[in-house]
């Protein structure tokens, strides 16, 4: 008999040369942001070009961690591997302190303690592949 093949991910980044730099310094604590030479704005998710003038002049810097939560939903319900075991769990988004939005999840807080504006922090959750993945908990006063 053979063993079952393990269940398909979803949820697993395709890393490539342009994102590399963004999940090695995920692995280290950092989240990493685009900043535009042209127009000086930040963006997230990272690209080649700046998403505000579409320069190309656009660099890699560190964010601050900081962020106040913009949104959220509770998911109690997901059929995909793995979420299906993380129910329930809250998939937010964040306003990052330098400026863009970012989608993210949201641990450490129960769904009832939520609220629009408050401040949030950068924490990683670990997958088992050893991928970091940016989450956000409430900030510590």
């Amino acid at each position: 008999m053979t063993a079952a093949a393990p269940a398909p991910r979803f949820d697993l980044p395709d890393v490539d040369a342009f994102t590399r730099p963004w999940w090695e310094a995920a692995a280290q604590g950092r989240l990493l942001l685009r900043r535009c030479g042209s127009c000086g704005r930040a963006h997230h998710y990272p690209r080649e070009f700046c998403p505000h003038c579409w320069s190309e002049t656009v660099d890699w810097e560190p964010a601050s961690g900081r962020a106040t939560l913009y949104t959220w939903s509770v998911v109690y319900r997901n059929d995909l591997p793995p979420f299906g075991s993380r129910v329930p769990y809250v998939a937010a988004v964040a306003d990052l302190a330098e400026g863009p939005r970012m989608m993210t999840e949201v641990i450490d807080c129960a769904a009832d303690g939520l609220r629009v504006g408050m401040p949030l922090e950068l924490a990683f959750r670990v997958e088992t592949d050893g991928i970091h993945v940016p989450v956000f908990r409430p900030a510590r006063a």
